[in-house]
């Protein structure tokens, strides 16, 4: 197992161990241990607004003001606050200020940060199968963060104050987020290959595969993301409570329930993780789900987020 994002990718070490004696391998580890990872090309505004994120007295007028320079931004977050997701109060809000209080400014930032990378994923003009790439990409990461917050809910559901520290949006977003960094492995490769490089589609997968955990913590990192993000993105986490239940975890068992329902055979068998008895309880009522319910539940997640 190499990325959570990746639960769409046939298991193929062979691909895995070529694809890393390769210059462009080379290329890619020097940047990640330098520290100069390439960040995708996010609008002007939704960079300031990160920016301010960092700042310790950044308040809601500062992120309105920037908003309202992007009226669409703005009516898109307005929505987003409206849904059922992130409106737990079912109350409708019409004014932005209401919308970024009601969301919480690191959230906003997360929010819009989604946004964007998923158009850059579905917008950009690389090479086909770079294109094909980050479009799968896109719809995979949604499956699973609408995996991760079907999870969520069903812990909560089986003990409301034991796992109260759980946000199912925060989860969702951590999965949407989880291979940021792809978008620059695939830059990176565009590029290489513009020079007049080669390197076969399959090796680079695997490569895009095995170092997107790094690339995407990277890039977290950079933008001030907690500790839960940067875990599930590199699919590293230090458990210093065995009885503690993480994000990542979360996304270790949405991982799994995506593998079995792709029936990657291989990828189960290769998969080991530890469940405490909630998760492996949860892992059996969701995966006892005919293909309908489930494709209908990750759906309904889906419409109540607004993105």
């Amino acid at each position: 197992m190499e990325h959570l994002s990746f639960y769409w990718r046939p298991d193929n070490k062979q691909w895995i161990l070529e694809s890393l004696k390769q210059e462009f391998a080379e290329m890619i580890d020097l940047a990640i241990a330098a520290g100069h990872v390439s960040l995708p090309p996010l609008p002007d505004v939704v960079l300031q607004i990160q920016q301010l994120c960092l700042e310790p007295e950044v308040d809601v007028d500062q992120i309105r003001i920037l908003l309202m320079s992007e009226p669409s931004l703005a009516a898109s977050l307005i929505r987003i606050a409206n849904s059922v997701m992130f409106n737990r109060r079912g109350i409708e809000c019409h004014d932005l200020r209401v919308a970024i209080n009601r969301l919480g400014i690191l959230r906003v930032r997360d929010i819009i940060t989604a946004q964007a990378i998923e158009q850059l994923k579905t917008s950009s003009r690389f090479e086909p199968c770079c294109q094909q790439t980050l479009e799968q990409s896109a719809k995979a990461s949604k499956q699973l963060g609408a995996t991760m917050a079907l999870v969520v809910e069903q812990y909560q559901a089986s003990d409301k104050a034991r796992f109260h520290y759980f946000n199912k949006e925060k989860a969702f977003l951590t999965g949407l987020l989880a291979d940021i960094g792809l978008y620059s492995l695939v830059r990176e490769y565009h590029v290489y290959l513009a020079r007049g490089n080669y390197l076969a589609v399959e090796l680079a997968m695997a490569l895009f595969e095995h170092r997107c955990g790094n690339f995407s913590q990277n890039v977290l990192s950079c933008w001030g993301f907690d500790q839960d993000y940067l875990d599930v993105a590199s699919n590293e986490g230090q458990q210093l409570d065995t009885n503690h239940v993480s994000y990542l975890d979360i996304a270790r068992i949405a991982y799994y329930l995506l593998l079995f329902r792709r029936q990657d055979d291989s990828g189960l068998e290769d998969y080991q993780v530890e469940f405490d008895t909630t998760g492996a309880q949860i892992l059996y009522q969701l995966s006892n789900l005919n293909e309908r319910e489930f494709e209908q539940r990750l759906d309904a997640v889906l419409k109540s987020s607004g993105l």
